[in-house]
C-alpha cells in the first residue's frame, strides 16, 4: 500500500477556511476518483511560527500504478481548482509512502 502525502503550508489569514474547504470539497473530490481507499489530514505540530499552518493531507492507495495514474488523469485539474482559489496563500510539496508496516495497539477502557 502506498500513502500520497501532500504537506501544505497555508497563510493564517486563510487557514480555517482552507480546512473547510478542504475537508468538504477538496478531499471528497480526491477521494471521488475511486483511486483511494482511505484519507486523513494532520496539523504538523512544534513547527517554527511562520506566519501558517502546516498540515499533512494524506491518501491511501493500493499501488504506486494507482497513483501515477491517478497523478496523470487527475491530479492537474484538481491541483489548478486548489490554486486559483489560494493562490500565492500556500506552499505545498508530495511525497510517496511505501507502507511497510503496521501496529495498532488497542487497549480497553474500564
Amino acid at each position: 500500500m502506498i500513502i500520497y502525502n501532500v504537506t501544505v503550508s497555508i497563510d493564517s489569514n486563510v487557514a480555517d477556511e482552507w480546512l473547510q474547504w478542504m475537508k468538504e470539497v477538496h478531499m471528497p473530490e480526491v477521494m471521488g476518483t475511486g483511486y483511494f481507499l482511505a484519507n486523513q489530514i494532520c496539523r504538523v505540530m512544534g513547527e517554527e511560527d511562520t506566519g501558517g499552518t502546516t498540515y499533512a493531507v494524506q491518501y491511501t492507495c493500493r499501488s504506486v500504478e494507482d497513483l501515477q495514474e491517478y497523478q496523470r488523469d487527475h491530479s492537474p485539474a484538481l491541483q489548478q481548482k486548489v490554486n486559483e482559489r489560494y493562490a500565492g496563500k500556500y506552499a505545498s510539496f508530495r511525497t510517496m509512502l511505501e507502507i511497510v508496516g503496521v501496529n495498532v495497539e488497542r487497549k480497553d477502557q474500564e
